[in-house]
């Protein structure tokens, strides 16, 4: 029969394809009766008629790394990556005479109502015999790799410019003078980016970044504070029933990709960023920056995307509700189960920049209250967007080198670009040293990251504006993602901006404000009085439930003069965007400062105090305005505080973990109010747990432990990770996560199936323990 399709392979490496949370035996196995498909044909006998054709779905999706998707069991698709070739086996009616009988394939998108030649989205290809014959990587090849009787063999490459998209296949025969028969085979094709073949346009060069940022389905992502970091795990599931399916006719339908142009990475990337959110085109995921979530599920409760996207391809409407996070989990999965490497990245106290000004600006009126309405642009404790992965031959090669690798994509429905809401692809590299007029939207993502946070008194309408304080380093913190391969944080600020208080950094920003239309008018200085100095000082490790004590560190630095300083500190409940402030403190003061003195102005926020008032996300902004008395000297401060939320705690049976072997899994959650906890509900998700399970619990009494339990059968050896989210009406957004190694089962004694159906979870139990 040939050689063997091992040794064709374009570009491939067989062995990295890592254990998935959907188990490729199963998936092969349910496609034993499939690989052999049947048309009844017609038509002359003295014709050749195709029987049947044998897709090789075993073969053609372990070489494609495509083999753990569940649409090849629930669709029977064939799912292969352009640049590679594909094994077809095609039985006829009779033995095959090459001197007789001409073969072509003829491929056509399947949703073009008018697929072209000219478009890239009708081709048809004449096989030749062997396998030499598969032409360059720009074209499509087909090539004859056996030929016995009524059996052909033939491998078919798509070109690495293929459209990524789902494809029909047509073989048409024919008898030299006497008629011709066409076959349609009765099952999609879908052709997905390949970061494993060099001539791609999103090749990846690194095998373990491929495995992160395509295999994987698993990640971390950062939120909390850049004071109070918080990592939770996502289930990115772009694997699961149904995903693949829904991420392709995303991109015709919500996305309006016209067909020739799905191949082009840049064009789908910004597709994407738009067709998540729901702003503009009905997207998957609805916002809502609000505390009321009725009639959808709560943005802190989401899990993973393939639920998300599940819902989505069924019902064709925006699922409700998403925040920053949501939209980002559910970008990196359909980016990765397109083939496009993506990852997730927190910017934590990331500016949103209205007015594209490269500032952002808060306004203060004369009794010190901050200025809602003037003030339009925010900070956000953090904020979640996407990278991908891919060349930029669109941008050229400028002062710094090619603008490839990694390109911001965010899907936050924040600012419209090019009357849509969505941001990028925008070249990292071009961010980082201050190419803001550079496609697509690289100005905003530079505010994001390096903004001047400006503080104004404003004084009405027809008085000038007075500069307070400028704030250099206010903007951009610890921007993370996940490490390669390793469950913990990879700080990445470096590639965004050079080291803050640096000549470099500054000299990028003077760059960038020459580009912006609001250059220098703003940059007139405050007074240079410097002889009284505050500074705000907050403990970081709050637990929610405590009181916490906000500290103003007031110095008078004159050796004679006695200064008074007046002013006041404010405590408000924010949500993490940095809006919706509802007070929860204020305290007044005035001081008298002895020179060579310092004085410490304390105000104590009890939980009592705050607990009404508090968001999910449990974040506050303090705030310190003040003045010195006879001088014209004015100073203003905010900063960003949450307080940490508990962690759900796991234990996973007291012997090492085995595939298809019962374990005995337990949860746990100690209460940390002063008051009981009601109505509380933990969610689990994990390896082989179709569908999350949930545990309701009643009540959780002051000082007491809600546990939960249930008997679990870890569906294959490898790695594997378990979460879970735990909401009360007094207390939401709490999770925890677990990371685990699953031994192989020894052969002898492994089920037949190997099923990893919801029916491995059995007798479940919850407790409170007093």
């Amino acid at each position: 029969m040939g050689q063997k399709f091992s040794c064709l392979k374009v570009c491939t490496n067989s062995d990295e394809s890592p254990k998935s949370e959907t188990d490729a035996t199963t998936v092969r196995k349910r496609n034993v009766n499939a690989n052999l498909l049947t048309t009844p044909d017609s038509g002359s006998s003295a014709v050749l008629g195709v029987q049947r054709v044998d897709l090789c779905l075993e073969d053609n999706h372990e070489e494609h790394h495509t083999s753990h998707f569940y649409a090849a069991a629930a669709k029977e698709a064939l799912i292969v990556r352009r640049g590679e070739p594909f094994r077809l086996r095609i039985y006829f009616t009779r033995d095959y005479s090459p001197s007789k009988d001409a073969i072509s394939f003829i491929f056509s998108v399947t949703d073009d109502p008018k697929p072209n030649p000219g478009h890239g989205t009708l081709m048809a290809l004449v096989p030749h015999d062997g396998i030499d014959c598969l032409g360059d990587a720009l074209e499509w090849g087909a090539g004859i790799e056996a030929h016995e009787g009524q059996i052909l063999t033939v491998l078919v490459k798509p070109p690495t410019t293929c459209s990524v998209t789902e494809w029909r296949l047509d073989i048409d025969t024919k008898l030299l003078g006497d008629g011709s028969r066409s076959y349609q085979l009765p099952l999609p094709i879908y052709v997905l980016f390949n970061p494993w073949c060099p001539e791609d346009q999103v090749y990846m060069e690194s095998r373990e970044e491929r495995k992160e940022y395509v295999m994987h389905d698993t990640t971390l992502i950062w939120r909390g504070s850049y004071n109070r970091l918080r990592p939770s795990v996502w289930k990115i599931g772009q694997f699961e029933r149904h995903v693949l399916e829904c991420s392709i006719k995303l991109l015709g339908t919500v996305g309006r990709i016209p067909p020739a142009y799905r191949g082009d990475p840049v064009r789908v990337a910004r597709a994407l960023s738009a067709l998540v959110n729901s702003v503009d085109d009905d997207g998957v995921l609805l916002g809502n920056w609000t505390e009321d979530f009725s009639g959808g599920t709560a943005p802190t409760k989401w899990t993973g995307s393939a639920e998300i996207l599940q819902q989505f391809h069924k019902t064709q409407k925006s699922v409700k509700f998403a925040q920053c996070w949501n939209f980002s989990g559910v970008l990196a999965t359909i980016a990765r189960a397109l083939g496009i490497p993506s990852r997730v990245i927190t910017c934590y106290s990331s500016a949103h920049d209205t007015q594209a000004s490269l500032t952002v600006d808060v306004f203060i009126d004369a009794n010190n209250k901050k200025l809602e309405a003037e003030t339009t642009d925010s900070i956000w404790n953090y904020h979640v967007w996407n990278e991908v992965w891919m060349q930029r031959p669109d941008l050229g090669v400028g002062q710094f080198g090619a603008y490839d690798g990694w390109q911001v994509v965010d899907a936050t429905p924040q600012e419209s670009s090019d009357n849509m809401y969505r941001v990028g692809p925008a070249s990292v590299l071009a961010v980082k040293h201050g190419e803001i007029l550079r496609p697509f939207d690289c100005g905003f993502v530079y505010s994001e990251v390096n903004a001047d946070k400006l503080y104004w008194r404003y004084n009405g309408p027809a008085q000038p504006l007075k500069l307070l304080r400028k704030d250099t380093l206010a903007i951009g913190h610890l921007i993370s993602t996940k490490a390669v391969l390793k469950w913990e944080r990879e700080d990445i600020t470096a590639s965004y901006k050079f080291e803050e208080r640096t000549e470099e950094e500054r000299s990028t920003m003077l760059k960038a404000l020459k580009q912006s239309r609001h250059a220098f008018s703003r940059y007139y200085l405050n007074d240079n009085f410097n002889e009284v100095e505050f500074s705000m000082e907050l403990k970081d490790d709050i637990k929610v439930g405590e009181n916490f004590t906000v500290v103003l560190k007031v110095s008078n630095k004159s050796d004679e003069r006695i200064h008074q300083a007046t002013g006041q500190l404010n405590c408000d409940a924010v949500l993490y965007t940095g809006v919706g402030a509802e007070e929860v403190k204020i305290m007044g003061f005035e001081l008298d400062l002895k020179p060579k003195s310092t004085e410490y102005v304390r105000m104590e926020v009890t939980f009592n105090e705050y607990f009404e008032k508090l968001s999910s996300q449990g974040a506050f902004q303090i705030s310190a305005a003040c003045r010195v008395k006879d001088t014209d000297y004015d100073y203003y401060a905010q900063d960003d505080f949450r307080v940490r939320k508990p962690d759900i705690k796991f234990q996973l049976g007291d012997a090492p973990i085995v595939a298809q072997q019962e374990i005995d899994v337990i949860l746990r959650l100690a209460n940390p109010l002063p008051i009981p906890l009601h109505r509380g509900v933990f969610t689990v998700e994990g390896p082989g747990i179709e569908q999350p399970l949930k545990f309701k619990i009643f009540e959780i009494p002051v000082g007491g432990t809600a546990a939960a339990t249930f008997k679990y059968v870890p569906p294959y050896a490898g790695r594997g990770t378990m979460l879970a989210k735990f909401s009360a009406k007094e207390l939401d957004d709490v999770d925890g996560y677990r990371h685990y190694e699953i031994e192989p089962r020894p052969a002898d004694i492994l089920q037949p199936n190997g099923s990893h159906s919801s029916s491995n979870i059995i007798r479940r139990r919850t407790d409170v323990i007093p």
